[in-house]
């Protein structure tokens, strides 16, 4: 039993995919690829309230799951830190309480603090369900799941006889260390890992992976190229020499997605710096899957939060 799940191993959070069944993860994704066909949402959370509460700008996330609660039923309440109490020096946890008082009972929370949504779902009342949108550098689930789904649409159910690439900014991403989670739960063939060597994380994160630091290299021949956002808010770190030297050495073109094999598909999670981490070219190519990782979101998010809130689970 985790703060993740009751003493029966249900889901009543989800806060990681690290350690989430295989079983678990894949009946998530059944469910999603359902909804991503057109499956009928029968309204199965008509009456329930959820709230987006989020300490973080975002766009696609946030708008994800207001349109995924729409499609269930649910009522949306959002969330501004902006203009909340929290400028008055409320707390995250006082702001989780006050609302659950007005009869809220499922959160999708986004935050800047390493396990601030753990720590959030140890402190709600009994029948509150969070969902980790975000959390500092640790863990983005839901978009680990829409990669995934992705990723089965293009390349099949069957991620053994495969290769993965993730590219960039591995050592500040909670979208690198979700897809990393789920590719070995789903048992990926091969996993290789590229960047600067002082935007890579450590072995504990890279277990198991091919660490690689040039990108022609770490091309040869893969599926599936997963790009990150090089986080230019830590630029000032000087952890890279400048935007057009990241480029140069690992922004992704057409002429070098040809290393990779045949028919490879390209997904970014956004949002993209064109002409850094990914050029027009590859963004608005025929290998890129972008765009159906925005829709597919939507699918993943209402499949979890019907197994959340539904009693589906």
């Amino acid at each position: 039993m985790t703060i993740q799940t009751d003493a029966d191993g249900r889901l009543v959070h989800l806060l990681t995919l690290e350690g989430l069944p295989r079983e678990a993860l894949q009946a998530l994704l059944d469910r999603a690829e359902a909804f991503a066909a057109g499956g009928d949402a029968r309204q199965s959370l008509a009456g329930i309230a959820v709230c987006t509460l989020f300490f973080e700008p975002s766009t696609r996330t946030r708008l994800s799951f207001q349109r995924a609660c729409q499609r269930l039923g649910a009522d949306v309440l959002g969330f501004d830190a902006a203009s909340s109490s929290t400028t008055k020096g409320e707390t995250a946890r006082d702001t989780l309480r006050t609302i659950e008082a007005m009869g809220v009972r499922g959160f999708v929370v986004r935050h800047s603090g390493d396990g601030a949504v753990a720590a959030l779902a140890a402190a709600a009342a009994p029948g509150t369900v969070l969902v980790n949108a975000g959390d500092g550098r640790n863990a983005h689930p839901t978009q680990g799941l829409l990669d995934m789904l992705t990723l089965r649409q293009a390349l099949g159910h069957d991620f053994g006889g495969r290769s993965f690439l993730i590219v960039g900014d591995v050592l500040h991403s909670r979208v690198a260390r979700s897809d990393l989670h789920a590719l070995r739960t789903l048992g990926a063939g091969r996993i290789r890992v590229c960047g600067p060597p002082r935007l890579l994380p450590g072995e504990d994160v890279l277990a198991g992976c091919e660490v690689f630091h040039e990108l022609d290299a770490a091309l040869e021949g893969v599926d599936a190229v997963m790009m990150l956002r090089l986080q230019r808010e830590r630029m000032e770190e000087g952890l890279v020499g400048s935007l057009e030297d990241y480029h140069r050495d690992y922004g992704l073109t057409a002429a070098r997605l040809r290393r990779a094999a045949p028919g490879a598909v390209v997904l970014h999670p956004g949002p993209m710096n064109r002409g850094v981490e990914i050029s027009d070219e590859v963004a608005d190519g025929p290998q890129s899957l972008v765009l159906r990782q925005v829709a597919n979101g939507v699918a993943v998010r209402m499949a979890v939060l019907e197994r959340l809130l539904g009693g589906r689970g």
